[in-house]
């Protein structure tokens, strides 16, 4: 990441950038309007940094000033107390929004999401800035560009889990997961103009290293105890800006447009705080801000001149509030733009105090045990021994994360690197989930969530973490409903799975829980509908189904308001369901819907919900099928054949969940008829393979041998043979494991095949036998090899022949044929 919101615009223009030398002076200033006495030190920082942060910490307590200014919003000024409180558990970020938006029902917002998150973590030096502050009764006060002029601005595309206070016009970095600026080929130093893009990996080549990450860890966030590092840096930014703004305007590198504008404006509004401050009487302010900007502060510029930049800024109504932010997100590039690629370390650089290797490497066989890994006290020590010898090798003061890997995969793990995978998901990202008070503003739509996560024991975690529920349980039930009806409002904390190894049965369900901070976003939006969780969901459920344009989208709608126990929304759901299946003639339509009906009337009768208007409408849609089906499937082609196959095996699958024998018995006779069609009138190969196999299932047919025996004989064309026996086997190759018949029937057929024909039909039947288990086609297999064995199949014999009558027979057919009758 950049030592500051990875925005490095160009000093202000025609403002002579303050000297090298006087940015060196502790990076402090006198303020002439205050005379001599008022002192103001500037402490330039990267965002998210553990040396920084405790290079923070200990400026502030040896200048111990009267007044703090930190970059942020300075909406958030009233909520800095909260800050203190023993509920706020970093890491948490601060969230602008702009409220009273009402989302539409399809979930799509009226107008482009505007929201933007502040994260900070215990490692962070503005959050080590605030709490000392705190601690020592010293005002604190944000001193970026206000949110309601950021938010104003913000791009219509922009993230609102991502979109930190450069939005979408920061420039890359080389910690921001795009590239930096390469050097050419042929050149000792980067070009000058790269400095608005990767002003830390310029200083990072210009010291010799090629990683601009390992260069400010060893200098910056590697440190022990010593000098303070803040003039240094001041002087370093100081040059880098000079050196930018002596370049013309044609080469400072490919910015966005309006960047160079945004910069000034946001450095504008710093200096226009701290003049505030300094008016208010406070003679010792200090101000910790991105490194870029110190030049910027530490400047003599004239207030009118700010004030002229500041002048018509478009602005908008923004509310804010603390929330929950995980280590994972810090990990991405997030507000500021100042991603953290291994949060998990610097969190245990900052907090570990002494022997950071060694308690680190100690925790990392601890993981490993926990997997049933042997790792010994003596793997631990040699792989503190070889961290310190690759540390010292390249000259490193301490070793960093890259050491302690290779140190893990080589003595810990004996070089695999599935072991390395754990501890990178577990240690150097370090995945956890700040906390905020219960006294934080919120909506009444969160403070209800949260309610009911205590209630029914789901405490949100930035982990995955599986939940099996089984729906006879009242507890279960519940918590099933509340993740079903976040879902309608658009907030999938929870994921429904498909349980394996189990009862799939419809008293339970297997969900996947994990909270982002995102959700608190959504949650906001989603008061528009309601102040409560159950209230929301079922005002968006109703204006949904006002909107719904298929009949498609009314029955999943209904199955979702089930599941969610939403009665006061289902009436409204089944008054447009019924008006839509009344006139929509549409056979495959009515076909789609009917199985997310069965299935939301099997879960009503698991859930208890009354369901006799769902009944209704289903009764109808199952006589309307069987009565529409016929003449649907008359004249289609291969692929509408397919999709209609897929439809009458999901109808097929809804009616046997039913368990009505009226609708099965005439659904039965449906797809009889439809089986012995012929001439013209015949349905598809593929359809009459798979309608004849499911008559097969359900003991209608008793000719089913003959029945094949016909659709592979001679004089049947070769694809639309292939096509019936791809739709009979379709429902698994167990029936060819136990009946002899049809499998050497379907044998003989393969094995009179033409050359050219088993070519045109073996894709077909590649496809079919494909989708069978291994063990299914390994019994096939044996099946067919002791068919092969056995010879052709002996005639069969008849005891009921009349042997006196069959002689005369005989002697008659040996007459005429000129042979002389045994006597």
């Amino acid at each position: 990441m950049s030592p500051s919101p990875p925005r490095p615009a160009g000093a202000v223009p025609d403002a002579a950038p303050a000297a090298p030398h006087a940015a060196g002076q502790a990076a402090r200033r006198r303020a002439p309007d205050r005379g001599e006495r008022a002192q103001v030190e500037v402490y330039g920082i990267r965002h998210h940094g553990p040396g920084s942060a405790r290079a923070v910490r200990r400026a502030l307590e040896e200048f111990k000033p009267e007044a703090v200014l930190i970059e942020g919003p300075p909406e958030a000024d009233d909520l800095v107390d909260l800050a203190a409180d023993p509920g706020m558990v970093p890491p948490v970020a601060l969230l602008a929004y702009s409220p009273g938006r009402t989302p539409s029902a399809d979930g799509a917002e009226a107008t482009e999401r505007r929201a933007a998150f502040w994260p900070f973590a215990e490692f962070s030096p503005e959050w080590q800035a605030i709490r000392y502050a705190l601690e020592a009764g010293v005002p604190v006060r944000f001193c970026d560009l206000p949110a309601a002029h950021q938010l104003a601005r913000q791009e219509p595309d922009a993230d609102a889990g991502d979109p930190g206070p450069a939005g979408p016009e920061a420039p890359p970095s080389a910690e921001d997961g795009r590239p930096a600026a390469e050097t050419p080929e042929g050149r000792d130093e980067p070009p000058e103009q790269d400095i608005r893009l990767d002003p830390l990996g310029w200083l990072a080549r210009a010291a010799g290293y090629d990683d601009a990450e390992r260069w400010w860890d060893d200098v910056v966030e590697h440190r022990g105890d010593g000098p303070s590092p803040f003039p240094a840096i001041a002087e370093a930014m100081t040059e880098l800006r000079a050196r930018l703004a002596a370049l013309p305007e044609r080469e400072h590198g490919p910015l966005p447009p309006g960047c160079l504008r945004r910069e000034e404006q946001r450095e504008a509004y710093m200096r226009r705080t701290l003049r505030r401050a300094l008016k208010d009487g406070y003679e010792r302010v200090a101000v910790v801000c991105g490194a870029w900007h110190v030049p910027a502060l530490l400047e003599k510029v004239p207030a009118a001149r700010d004030e002229r930049t500041l002048r018509g800024l478009p602005k908008t109504k923004v509310a804010m509030t603390w929330v929950p932010w995980t280590h994972g997100r810090l990990a991405d590039r997030s507000g500021y733009g100042a991603g953290v690629r291994s949060p998990g370390w610097y969190h245990h650089l900052f907090t570990s105090g002494d022997r950071p290797i060694e308690r680190w490497l100690t925790e990392a066989a601890r993981v490993l045990r926990e997997e049933d890994l042997h790792v010994s006290s003596a793997h631990v020590i040699e792989a503190v021994r070889l961290a310190e010898a690759l540390a010292a090798l390249r000259g490193r003061p301490l070793a960093g994360l890259d050491e302690v890997t290779e140190a893990v995969r080589a003595v810990l793990c004996e070089g695999n690197e599935l072991p390395v995978e754990l501890i990178q998901r577990r240690m150097v990202v370090g995945e956890r989930l700040g906390s905020v008070p219960e006294r934080t503003p919120m909506v009444p739509l969160q403070r209800d969530l949260q309610a009911e996560q205590r209630r029914l024991r789901l405490k949100p975690s930035a982990l995955d973490k599986e939940y099996d529920l089984d729906l006879r349980k009242a507890l279960d039930l519940d918590r099933s409903r509340l993740l079903h009806r976040l879902r309608l409002l658009g907030v999938d904390w929870g994921v429904p799975q498909e349980a394996q190894g189990r009862s799939k049965g419809t008293f339970r369900e297997s969900w996947t829980l994990m909270w982002r901070p995102e959700f608190d976003v959504e949650l906001i939006e989603a008061g528009a509908w309601g102040t409560t969780v159950h209230g929301a969901a079922a005002a968006r459920a109703t204006a949904m189904a006002a909107q719904a344009a298929t009949l498609a989208e009314l029955t999943s709608l209904a199955e979702r308001c089930l599941l969610a126990d939403l009665g006061d929304a289902l009436p409204a759901v089944m008054r447009a369901l019924a008006d839509r299946a009344a006139v929509d003639a549409d056979v495959a339509h009515l076909m789609a819907a009917l199985p997310a009906l069965v299935r939301a009337l099997r879960y009503g009768d698991v859930r208890g919900t009354p369901t006799g208007p769902l009944r209704t409408v289903v009764d109808g849609l199952v006589v309307r099928v069987c009565v529409g089906l016929p003449p649907a499937v008359t004249g289609l082609d291969d692929d509408a054949s397919r999709e209609m196959l897929g439809h009458i095996d999901a109808v097929h699958g809804a009616l046997s969940l039913l368990g009505d024998d009226d609708h099965t018995a005439r659904w039965l006779r449906t797809l009889r008829v439809l089986v012995d069609r012929d001439g013209d009138r015949a349905v598809h190969g593929l359809l009459e393979g798979r309608l004849t196999r499911l008559l097969l299932d359900a003991g209608r047919l008793d000719d089913v041998p003959d029945r094949m025996a016909r659709a592979v004989s001679v004089g049947v064309a070769p694809d639309r043979a292939a096509a019936w026996v791809e739709g009979f086997l379709s429902g698994g190759g167990l029936l060819l494991v136990h009946d002899d018949d049809l499998l050497r029937l379907l044998d003989g057929w393969i094995a009179g095949l033409p050359a050219d024909a088993f070519t045109a039909v073996l894709p077909l039947l590649r496809r079919t036998f494909g989708g069978y288990a291994a063990a299914e086609r390994r019994a096939i297999g044996e099946r067919v090899r002791r068919l092969d064995a056995a010879g052709p199949p002996a005639a069969a014999r008849d005891d009921d022949i009349d042997a006196g009558r069959a002689a005369a027979a005989a002697a008659t057919a040996l007459r005429i044929l000129g042979w002389e009758a045994p006597a």
